[in-house]
Order: structure tokens, then sequence, then C-alpha cells
């Protein structure tokens, strides 16, 4: 099918595009939702502050939670990634094979959250998969950049959840928000919220390029309203990924949007997890400011690939490359 310049965005009745459009009808003044929403909340983040919350819960908490029980629990909240470009058909099977057998080799220990592939393989690992409660997640709407027409995402999106994707990773539209165009970021992730439907939405807020911990926030509250399901610190294909004090602030932002709302959103650090006491280091801050309600694998998850093995060995007390 040809596309062209010509052809106008379809704008579905009840969205956020459709209502602001309607509003451009009308001579009414338009109101700024969105900073009225940000206004509910202390945005003005104190990064002193932070990191020294932050050190405290490292340097008091952390070392309790450094226990085989934790650990098998994080080993439950990974998701198993493969983002490479030399990602095959054959490489992607390979791996999800691997989730397929681990119950059999290792039944006292609990499997992986999640596959986390490109849109492309949901296919492959949704065929596949042969465990029970290991979801299929892809990364869609133009990922890791967010940098296309809407369309595309939507589309995108469309066909990784007809191909059986039972998550769906979307990247904020970074360039929106550091433009001050709330309005455009809102529209986006909320069209493909509706695209998603039931299917459960992480947004990666790509927080290293949002310049302060301030940002961080505001982006967090913005992509919680918008509809994600779920906040990520990063994509793992920029200069940072996440941090102890981006995840407290994120987690912050969930607690503060919950007292707000009662709506439950889940965290997910990802990117730069690189040791087993990373992924303890993050458990003990949700723990500390988010409560034990959020120490589910369905509310807590780990992007990463390495930190499975790592997790592994230690919880055995052997060196063990699985996956």
């Amino acid at each position: 099918m040809a596309y062209t310049k010509d052809i106008e965005p379809t704008i579905q009745p009840g969205s956020l595009k459709a209502k602001v459009e309607n509003g451009r009808k009308s001579n009414e003044p338009k109101e700024d939702k969105y900073e009225q929403a940000l206004h509910k909340y202390n945005c003005d983040v104190d990064e002193a502050q932070v990191k020294t919350a932050v050190e405290k819960i490292i340097a008091e908490k952390v070392p309790e939670n450094d226990n085989e029980e934790v650990k098998k629990f994080l080993l439950g909240s990974v998701e198993l990634t493969s983002l490479h470009t030399t990602d095959t058909e054959e490489s992607i099977l390979a791996m999800t094979e691997k989730v397929n057998k681990f119950d059999e080799a290792y039944p006292d220990l609990p499997h992986v959250a999640t596959i986390c592939v490109y849109p492309n393989f949901a296919h492959i690992v949704s065929q596949s998969l042969e465990v029970d409660g290991v979801e299929v997640a892809v990364v869609s709407g133009s990922f890791p950049s967010s940098q296309t027409f809407i369309e595309v995402k939507v589309a995108e999106t469309a066909l990784a959840i007809k191909d059986g994707a039972t998550n769906v990773d979307i990247v904020l539209p970074v360039g929106k928000f550091l433009s001050g165009d709330y309005e455009g970021l809102a529209d986006d992730i909320d069209e493909l919220k509706q695209t998603c439907g039931e299917v459960p939405m992480k947004v990666i807020l790509e927080t290293c390029d949002l310049g302060n911990l301030s940002n961080v926030k505001k982006a967090a509250l913005l992509a919680m309203y918008s509809g994600a399901d779920y906040i990520k610190t990063s994509t793992g294909k920029e200069k940072q990924g996440a941090t102890p004090e981006g995840v407290y602030v994120m987690a912050q932002a969930i607690k503060e949007y919950y007292e707000q709302t009662g709506r439950v959103v889940g965290l997910k650090p990802a990117g730069g997890i690189n040791t087993v006491k990373d992924a303890v280091t993050y458990y003990t801050i949700v723990k500390e400011v988010l409560g034990e309600q959020w120490l589910t694998n369905e509310l807590f998850r780990l992007g990463t690939s390495r930190l499975t093995n790592l997790l592994l060995s230690d919880v055995l007390g052997k060196d063990t490359k699985w996956y």
C-alpha cells in the first residue's frame, strides 16, 4: 500500500486528540490541563536532598535485603531482554527455549517475568513459549527514539499485539517534553494506550536525557496521567541507564500519583543494571518509598539481559551461565 503526505491521520472519538480538535473549533479559551495536573505535585526536586536520602537507604537498608530470598524474587522480576541489531529468529527462539527448559533444570527457582524483544519477533516468542506466567514484551513506537509519525507507532504496536505481545514498552517523546509540548506528548501516549487496550503499557522516560530530577518527576507524572501502566527509566541505548536517584524520584512520583488518583502504576528500572547489588539497591528503594504492595513481579520489573545469570550464580553459589 502506498502512503502519501495527503493522508490525514484518523482521530478516534474520545481520544485526547479528538478533544483537542473539538476545543479548537470553539471560541472558548483552552485550559492547560497538563500544567494544572503538575501543579498538584511538588516538581521542584531538591537534588541534594534526594542524594542524601538515597545514600541513607543504601547504607542502612540495602544490607538487610542482600539475601537469598530477595535474590530469588529479583530473578522472578527480570525481563530477559534481547534488543540487538544482530538478533535473528534463531537467536530469539534459542533464548525462548532456555526459558522453556528452566523449570525442569531449576524447579525450585522462579522463572523470569518476561521475554522482551523487538516487535517483529513477538510471533516467535508467543508461538514457542511454553511456560505459564511469562509475558511477551515488545519495544514499540519507534524504539528507542520515539521519533516518527504517530500512525507508524500505532501500526507497529497493533501488529505486535496481533502477533502475541502481552506487554508493550514505548518511549516517551523526549523532544516534545523538552520543548514544553506536553499536549503533544500526552496525545502520543494516550493514542498508544488506546491501541494497547488491556495490554499493559510501559512508558520509558529516558531519564538521562531529561536534564535534571525535576524533569524526571514531571515526565513520570505526565506519562502516568496519559495512561502509562508502568514507568521505566531507560532504553539502554543512550549514554546512561537507571540511577538510584532517578528511580527514587520515579518511585516518589508513583506514590504521590497513587495518593491523588488511587491508580497503581508499576516501576521498571532498566539499563546499566550490571551487578546483583544494583538490583538489590533498586528493590530496596522501591520497598522504602512505595512499600511491600509494589514488591510483586507484576509491579516491579528489571530490564536487563546480563543480570539473570548473575542472580542465578549468586543464588546457586557457583558460576552459572544458563542464559
